[in-house]
Parts: C-alpha cells; structure tokens; sequence
C-alpha cells in the first residue's frame, strides 16, 4: 500500500494557462471537500478547480470533476495519475489559470495529467506497512548482539534508555514480528523477549520511518 507523505504543489504552463496541482493525504470524504473548498478560497480569481481523488485501503471510493472544463479532460486524466501511482486516500486538485488560448481537448488531458504528476512527484510517495511497536530489556553485554540483529533483520530502534539495565523501543514489521520473537529465543534463550507496546501503521520515505497511527488491529 502507498500513501502521500507530505501535502505537495506542482505546476506547468501550456500556452499561457497556468496549471496548478495541490496534493493531499486523506482519511475521509469530508476532508476532501474541506481541501476542495480550500482551495477554491485560495485561487478565488481562477477559472476551474478540477479535482479527483480515492479512499480507501483498494480505493473503493473514487471521485473526480471536470468543474466546467470539457467532459474527460480534467476530473478523469488526474484520477488515472492516481490510480497508475498506486497511492490510497489522495487528493489532487488542479488549479487552471486561463491563459487566453484554447488549448483543446488533447491539450487539456495532456497539461492536467502533467500538473497532477508534477504535484505527486513533489508531496512524495512512501511504502506503507501493518508493524508493531515493542519493547525489549535488555544487560549490557548483551546489546551489542541485539544491535546487530536488529539492524539485520529490518528492526527499527526508535529508542534506547540507558540505566540499569537497557531497554530498547522496537518498530517491526508485523509479518516479521514472530520471527523476530523466535530469533531472539533461538539466540538467548530466554532471558530477552520483545513485548508488544502497540500495533501501529507506518510508512517509509526514503529511509525515513513515520508513523502513521497507533493502536490498529
């Protein structure tokens, strides 16, 4: 699954029209049309708002509008940018500015699909997976080794405390979690054990792990 990772805006101009794409995350129908109105406040003076957008884990909702543009020129090209994306619960909305010349109807297509693209490209895509947090305590001779099986098994440390012992935050990756869990009793018996803290929804931009949100089943 792939979601945005930030709120992004891209821009192209045809022939004098400028057209400009803002792109969103989701949770809900309601958001979008708060963003869609938004927007419409924003670029108050310009012609057209054309928008489309899908909620949903298989994008079960989708949407989109020409907003006075030709049928299938606008609303359809930004929702196909969308879907050959792969990305869920997004909003692109794009903005067009007249610029005094018709472009006509292959114009059209072209420049909305170039501003949408343009608008994902700059608010990113990230990876996003089902994990879970967890917790493991740890003595010092043994961190070393937990360390490099972390690292080795795709483990992300998000914390460590240092005091009497060590006590590590974990993110895993919930398919990896029990092997996880038998590595650790395979290689110190039972002595460590990483407890689960919370099952959480995250995603990965270029390395960087965000989470998305906590407590999901």
């Amino acid at each position: 699954m792939k979601r945005i990772h930030n709120a992004g805006t891209g821009e192209v101009v045809e022939k004098k029209s400028r057209f400009i794409a803002d792109v969103y995350d989701l949770t809900d129908e309601e958001q979008a049309l708060h963003y869609i109105n938004e927007t419409k406040k924003k670029y108050w003076d310009a012609r057209h708002h054309c928008y489309a957008y899908v909620i949903g884990e298989k994008n079960e909702i989708k949407r989109f509008s020409d907003d006075g543009e030709p049928s299938g020129t606008a609303g359809k090209p930004i929702l196909e940018v969308i879907d050959r994306s792969g990305v869920c619960n997004c909003l692109i909305i794009v903005t067009r500015y007249f610029g005094g010349t018709l472009l006509g109807t292959g114009g059209l297509i072209r420049a909305y699909t170039a501003a949408a693209k343009a608008g994902l490209d700059n608010a990113g895509v990230m990876e996003v997976r089902r994990g879970v947090t967890a917790r493991i305590d740890a003595d010092y001779n043994s961190l070393g080794k937990l360390q490099y099986i972390c690292v080795d098994e795709g483990a992300v440390i998000r914390n460590i405390d240092y005091s009497e012992n060590v006590q590590l935050e974990l993110l895993i990756e919930l398919s990896a979690y029990a092997d996880f869990q038998k590595l650790l009793t395979d290689v110190f018996g039972a002595k460590l054990s990483a407890v689960k803290i919370n099952d959480v929804i995250y995603g990965v931009f270029d390395g960087e792990v965000n989470i998305i949100s906590e407590n999901c089943e």
